[in-house]
């Protein structure tokens, strides 16, 4: 295409929203007028499909739930006034409690006031707060905040060693949807133990996000801590951001959660326009299906040109990966879908990975996403005329230019600035496009089967493992793996037994390995004594 078709054809598809300040360009993917028009049908469902889900539809019918997140930013959309109201009124117990918590209002024992923040969740209970406090929090916040996102040892040392002179001021933020999540659960055992050896008294500085009735809340409210927060039913986690789960942990840190609220709004508003070339989020689901041919056939490259922005491919994989990775559609058929969705940030993965998407396996497409605003301050010039930012931009533009050159498709958002209007707005902005692409591809992007399924067999790994500790314990010698897989009751198991033997070993727990490690067959494994 030459250059003036070229720039007639951004003009046709360029998408401007006036009041946030957004544009998006889909004229460097390569579908054509026919290809939109063949779409057009699918697009009428997408659009009455949301509409019925934002109306409280069931939308997610493994479960039989309503998917509610829209209703949060909008708590006239919620389909009965117990909603509403309900709604309302966390928002107004998260704004009040963080205020308090920030002025001292609420306190710990024996000290003056709260000064850190440890959030202790996984998956979407922490990929969305740790993106919104990268991208917003202030340089000097008022309570600084820490994750504890895995049930890794070493890790949850390493953030506890950090606050080990501040864990009398630290307020804990626990926050798990049912209340069960092993990661969660095993974060928080660990935090409370190193509380108690200091003589710290948990629950006083203890704050659980968790469902009605689950069992954390349970345990919460019979052990007096300062506070819970709901996690709604309706709410999935990689949606979560703008409830209690989000909000919260943005709030303490004297983050504008109004204003993260109206940009989603906002947002919302915009992509329900049922008229594609006017609806943003419709346009990058039209976008994703075009370059996958509706089955996910390339990857996802998300590259911010924006270091506060680091963490939006990592908050987007969940989103994406978890909504749309799905082996059946919704008439029980093996489609095998998702969008695999990896990046980092620009500039600095031109030197990492750029030179492949060029010239190596077409195998992708990318999201370019543009900041106007350099800084809040003057920019001193790097050479004349040319400051740092203007280097940032020639990068994003020279990079986006050679992959069109060589036939690599792209999309490139661009945002007035990083604040938490926008913020809000991208995340809604991306929330509409996984439903909008998941109606058309005719899956429910609102269970994670895959994700039970990876927890029930860890749980059996889990009783293996008891399994083979208590075989041993009986055992009046050492045992082949062989034995000890038939004494622990499964023989067809070997592999995982070896694994179990190799993991107690290295922790010197419960048993040894007499032998080689590294020859299955010649070991031998006995009880440690």
């Amino acid at each position: 295409m030459d250059a003036a078709a070229l720039w007639q054809r951004y003009k046709d598809w360029l998408y401007y929203h006036e009041g946030l300040g957004f544009y998006l360009d889909v004229s460097r993917m390569g579908f054509d007028d026919a290809f939109v028009a063949d779409m057009q049908p699918r697009f009428a469902k997408a659009f009455a499909d949301m509409a019925a889900l934002e109306a409280g539809a069931i939308a997610n019918p493994d479960e039989d739930r309503m998917v509610g997140h829209y209703w949060l930013r909008d708590a006239d959309l919620a389909p009965t006034p117990e909603l509403k109201q309900d709604i309302l009124d966390t928002l107004t117990s998260i704004e009040q409690f963080a205020s308090q918590v920030r002025t001292g209002g609420i306190y710990p024992p024996d000290q003056e006031r709260f000064t850190e923040v440890l959030s202790i969740g996984i998956g979407g209970s922490a990929l969305g707060p740790q993106f919104v406090a990268q991208a917003l929090g202030p340089d000097f916040p008022p309570l600084a905040i820490h994750f504890i996102d895995n049930t890794d040892p070493e890790g949850i040392d390493r953030i506890l060693a950090r606050l080990e002179d501040k864990l009398s001021t630290t307020l804990v933020i626990v926050t798990s949807k049912s209340g069960g999540t092993a990661e969660t659960r095993n974060g928080m055992v660990e935090v409370r133990t190193r509380f108690e050896q200091r003589g710290l008294n948990f629950p006083k500085q203890a704050v659980a996000i968790t469902g009605r009735g689950s069992k954390l809340e349970n345990q919460a409210l019979s052990e007096g801590w300062l506070a819970t927060f709901p996690m709604r039913d309706w709410v999935g986690g990689r949606t979560s951001e703008l409830s209690a789960v989000g909000l919260l942990p943005a709030a303490l840190q004297n983050i504008s959660i109004r204003s993260i609220l109206g940009g989603a709004r906002e947002m919302d508003a915009a992509t329900r326009v049922a008229d594609l070339r006017r609806n943003p989020a419709a346009l990058i689901a039209l976008a994703w299906y075009y370059a996958g041919n509706g089955k996910g056939e390339k990857d996802m490259v998300v590259l911010p040109y924006k270091d506060s922005l680091l963490l939006f491919s990592r908050y987007l994989q969940q989103l994406v990966m978890e909504s749309l990775g799905k082996e059946k559609d919704l008439d029980g058929n093996l489609v095998y879908q998702g969008i695999a969705v990896y990046g980092n940030k620009g500039s600095t993965d031109q030197h990492a990975y750029v030179q492949q998407l060029r010239e190596g396996v077409a195998s992708f497409f990318v999201t370019f996403i543009e900041v106007l605003k350099d800084r809040a301050g003057d920019s001193v010039e790097m050479e004349p005329g040319a400051t740092s930012g203007d280097f940032l931009f020639g990068f994003l533009q020279g990079t986006r230019k050679a992959l069109y050159e060589n036939q690599r498709q792209s999309i490139t958002l661009t945002i007035p600035e990083v604040n938490a209007h926008t913020i809000g707005a991208m995340i809604a902005l991306y929330e509409r496009a996984v439903g909008f692409y998941a109606s058309l591809v005719n899956i429910n992007a609102y269970h994670q089967p895959g994700v039970e399924a990876g927890k029930l067999a860890a749980s059996g790994v889990l009783d293996l493992q008891q399994a083979v500790v208590n075989a041993l314990a009986q055992s009046s010698g050492p045992l082949t793996l062989s034995e000890l897989a038939t004494a622990a009751g499964a023989p067809d198991q070997v592999e995982t037994i070896y694994a179990i033997a190799r993991h107690l070993h290295a922790n010197q727990r419960s048993l040894v390995i007499h032998g080689n490690p590294g020859h299955p067959d010649a070991i031998k494994i006995a009880a440690l004594r």
